[in-house]
């Protein structure tokens, strides 16, 4: 399941709890970041271990115009988490509110 950028705007602004990861470069992370945990994409695969506790939570993935975070959502779909939801447009679709 996806998300708009206009709902993730919404639930930021309100404060909701969520796990909130960027699956862009560290370089693009430092030029703008909306205060997700960055995982580069190319690091989602080492970094399971850490997210294992998360299989049934929301986690709601974005990169700079969703590509990579919809190969995120669907590899971490693989691997038996079940509430992945990937930002339609990613940052730079959410820089446009």
């Amino acid at each position: 399941m996806d998300i708009e950028v206009v709902e993730l705007k919404q639930r930021l602004e309100a404060g909701e709890k969520f796990h909130f990861i960027d699956v862009r470069e560290e370089w693009e992370f430092d030029q703008d970041n909306l205060g997700a945990m960055l995982i580069p994409l190319g690091e989602l695969p080492n970094k399971l271990g850490d997210l294992e506790a998360w299989k049934e939570d929301e986690i709601i993935i974005h990169c700079k115009s969703g590509g990579r975070s919809g190969q995120a959502q669907k590899f971490l779909q693989s691997k038996g988490f079940t509430n992945v939801r990937n930002v339609l447009g990613g940052i730079t679709k959410y820089r446009t509110l």
